[in-house]
């Protein structure tokens, strides 16, 4: 079943963050393949946007989430633009990687705003119009560091287990009212996102997944209506190592990250 094949969800619209590169842009491609759906795709960067956006037919609204009132503006466009969304799908993201008492104040803030701050905005904004029609997705995507955190990465960390502890409350808020919430946590993904943090992924296994990939999950994830999902499946057992077990987990973690 597509996501227009669905009842009731005929020529919906889906608003992409993070869609100018990355695990963003592979999603982007993927949703332009279903039937019905108008895409509304945002970035930053407005050149990489309109290059990312060739051949989805999607509609191109670059604002910087980074930015005072970056996800209001963004969220007023999308609802000029299409007069509402159906499906949001929450994707930009920026890492940090490096000791906690070299990290620049300023990248502490953006880190947050973009990671966190700007997705729970968005929602908030977005969210009336979904409640109203009873009838909606959010889909906020994050990291598995969120749920079982590694060194050097405690605010990349702090940042997604916000967001997956949002997304949980969220949801149980949302219970009986048509409108779905669903967290991905992505363990590593075949971009530039670590040449971006600071330091490039050095591990030789697990080995990052193809962002083709991790795109059909999450798009299967939204068709399957699923709560949470873990991409790829092993990314969810360090989590659940943490919880079964944390003396263990603790131990490797400092061995081995």
């Amino acid at each position: 079943m597509t996501l227009s094949e669905q009842p009731h969800q005929a020529t919906r619209v889906a608003l992409l963050t993070g869609a100018s590169s990355g695990i963003g842009e592979a999603i982007a491609h993927r949703l332009s393949e279903e039937e019905d759906l108008r895409l509304l795709l945002s970035g930053r960067d407005r050149v990489r946007l309109r290059r990312a956006a060739r051949g989805t037919n999607g509609v191109v609204l670059p604002v910087d989430l980074a930015a005072p009132g970056g996800s209001e503006r963004l969220a007023r466009l999308a609802l000029h633009t299409a007069g509402r969304v159906d499906l949001l799908v929450a994707a930009a993201g920026i890492g940090w990687c490096g000791p906690f008492d070299t990290m620049p104040i300023p990248s502490i803030d953006q880190v947050l705003s973009v990671d966190l701050t700007a997705a729970m905005r968005l929602v908030r904004q977005l969210l009336p119009q979904m409640i109203a029609r009873r009838r909606g997705n959010i889909v906020l995507i994050g990291s598995m560091i969120g749920q079982a955190p590694l060194a050097y990465e405690a605010v990349y960390a702090a940042a997604n287990a916000g967001l997956a502890a949002f997304a949980e409350s969220l949801r149980f808020e949302l219970t009986g009212s048509g409108v779905k919430v669903t967290q991905v946590a992505l363990g590593p993904v075949d971009t530039a996102f670590f040449e971006h943090r600071g330091i490039p992924y050095q591990h030789t296994r697990p080995r990052p997944i193809p962002a083709s990939r991790a795109a059909n999950a999450v798009v299967r994830a939204m068709l399957r209506g699923r709560d949470e999902v873990s991409i790829p499946r092993w990314a969810g057992l360090p989590r659940r190592l943490r919880g079964a077990s944390p003396g263990i987990y603790r131990r490797l973690v400092t061995r081995f990250s």
